[in-house]
C-alpha cells in the first residue's frame, strides 16, 4: 500500500452494521471500493444499498467467517467483482458473557469459532491476493484482549488470542510487503450483544471513529507500521 487509497478494494467481514458498517462508510468516502459480508445476505444487501447506489463500488456478500470454505468463496467473489483485494478488515465478532460455572459449551464454541478461528479463516483466504497487492490486514480486537473481567472467560480468551494471532502474523507477513495491525477498541456505540445504539451512547466511540482510524492506518507512510492500537472513549461514561 502507498498513501494513495483511491480505488483500492477492502473486504470487511461483519460489515452490515456497527463498526464494520462505519468502516465501510468511511473508506467509501475516501474513494475506496468495498465488499461487506454478513451471515445474512439480505442484511448485507440492505446495508450496501444505504452505503452507495453504485454497485461498482459496493459488493454485498453472504458469508460465515466460521467456515473456511465460506471465506474462500467470499474472497473469490471479491476478486471476481473488483479484480483485486488490497485490504482485509476482519471485524465480524460475537459476545457471550457468563461466569464459568454458567458458560455453556455452545457459547464458548460460538465465541472462539467467530472471534478467533473466524479471523484465521478470513486471513488464510485473503493471503494470496494480499501478497499480490502488498496489502493490509486489520483485525478488530478489543481492550478485552488485554483487560480481563468477570463473566469474560470466553470473550477474553477469544480477544487475547486474536491480539496474539495478529501480532504473530504481522511478523510472518511483513516480508511479503503485507502490513498487519490490530485495533483494540473500548466502549463503542454498536448493536453488539443485542444493544441498540441510543443518545445515551454519545460518550462512546462511534463506528465512524474506528473507520477514520482504519483510513489513517492505510494513509500512513508505508515505511511505518502501528501494529497494535488501543482506543477508548476520551471521557468515561456517567
Amino acid at each position: 500500500m502507498t498513501n494513495n487509497i483511491n480505488n483500492k478494494v477492502a473486504y470487511i467481514t461483519g460489515g452490515s452494521k456497527g463498526i464494520g458498517y462505519g468502516i465501510a462508510k468511511t473508506l467509501l468516502a475516501r474513494g475506496m471500493r468495498v465488499a461487506i459480508s454478513s451471515r445474512s445476505l439480505d442484511a448485507a444487501k440492505k446495508a450496501a444499498a444505504t452505503l452507495s447506489n453504485d454497485a461498482g463500488r459496493v459488493l454485498a456478500l453472504g458469508a460465515d467467517v466460521r467456515s473456511a470454505d465460506s471465506e474462500s468463496k467470499a474472497v473469490k467473489a471479491v476478486i471476481d467483482h473488483f479484480g483485486q483485494l488490497d485490504v482485509l478488515v476482519a471485524n465480524a465478532g460475537v459476545g457471550h458473557f457468563s461466569p464459568i460455572d454458567q458458560l455453556t459449551a455452545e457459547d464458548w464454541k460460538s465465541t472462539i469459532d467467530t472471534n478467533l478461528t473466524g479471523v484465521f479463516n478470513s486471513v488464510k483466504a485473503a493471503i494470496g491476493p494480499l501478497k499480490l497487492s502488498e496489502g493490509y490486514i486489520i483485525t478488530i480486537a478489543s481492550l478485552a484482549g488485554t483487560n480481563f473481567f468477570e463473566t469474560g472467560a470466553a470473550y477474553n480468551a477469544s480477544k487475547f488470542g486474536l491480539v496474539g494471532f495478529t501480532q504473530a502474523i504481522m511478523l510472518d507477513l511483513r516480508k511479503y510487503g503485507i502490513k498487519v495491525s490490530t485495533i483494540m477498541p473500548g466502549s463503542v456505540s454498536t448493536y453488539f450483544n443485542d444493544h441498540v445504539p441510543n443518545d445515551a451512547d454519545n460518550w462512546k466511540i462511534q463506528p465512524e471513529d474506528i473507520g477514520q482510524l482504519v483510513a489513517d492506518l492505510l494513509l500512513m507512510n508505508p515505511r511505518t507500521l502501528p501494529s497494535k492500537i488501543e482506543v477508548r472513549p476520551s471521557k468515561p461514561g456517567k
